[in-house]
């Protein structure tokens, strides 16, 4: 991920981030699609989209054609292996947990030892342009908030059964809700956060 965000001598540094990378490999696991397309459903301009398809297709995941984008052999190890740790984002009502009109939460497996207090991902959210992040994890059959063991949906089960339901999270397993103004950062922000989470611990040092 941090490879295709790398700028290309003597190229201007990549206007998208790691989240966008993700974001266009779920995309593109879809099924073959083109650059308009990702475009539109990544939020991000025509230019900068083909920066990203360029930078992709230089470290091997993906393969271009007239007809349009899809994964190489390596960009399927790549995605799969993604996919066994971060989940898609699926959409959340907003909520007292919630900080924005727009919520995005996204499952990271096997993280909570990683959590601190959750100010990590909710400012790693901010800088990716999203209004903030809510950590939750998963223990013991409860959704909690970092250092607690009250069920945090508790007046509201319908979010709860919900995020179980559509996530699937097992033991200590960490659902990330990115907030925005909109889809696309709330989305962003959520996807920023999971991946800073799954970094080496001295790469965040």
């Amino acid at each position: 991920m941090e490879r295709v965000t790398r700028k290309i001598a003597p190229g201007r540094e990549p206007s998208f981030t790691e989240a966008h990378v993700v974001k266009a490999l779920e995309i593109i696991g879809v099924g073959e699609v083109g650059r308009i397309r990702l475009s539109k459903e990544l939020g991000l301009g025509e230019g900068v989209t083909r920066t990203l398809v360029k930078h992709l297709k230089n470290e091997g995941i993906i393969k271009v054609s007239k007809y349009g984008i899809i994964f190489s052999e390596q960009g399927k190890k790549m995605f799969s292996d993604l996919k066994s740790k971060i989940s898609e984002g699926i959409g959340v009502p907003p909520s007292p947990l919630t900080v924005g009109p727009f919520n995005i939460a996204v499952l990271v497996r096997g993280m909570a030892h990683r959590i601190k207090w959750g100010l990590e991902q909710r400012d790693t959210a901010i800088k990716a342009g999203a209004l903030g992040a809510t950590t939750i994890i998963f223990s013991r059959n409860r959704l909690t908030m970092p250092s607690s063991e009250e069920e945090v949906f508790k007046g509201i089960p319908s979010i709860r059964d919900m995020l179980v339901s559509r996530l699937g999270p097992k033991e200590n397993d960490v659902i990330i809700i990115g907030s925005g103004e909109n889809k696309t950062s709330a989305e962003i922000g959520a996807k920023m956060a999971a991946l800073e989470l799954l970094k080496p611990e001295n790469e965040n040092k």
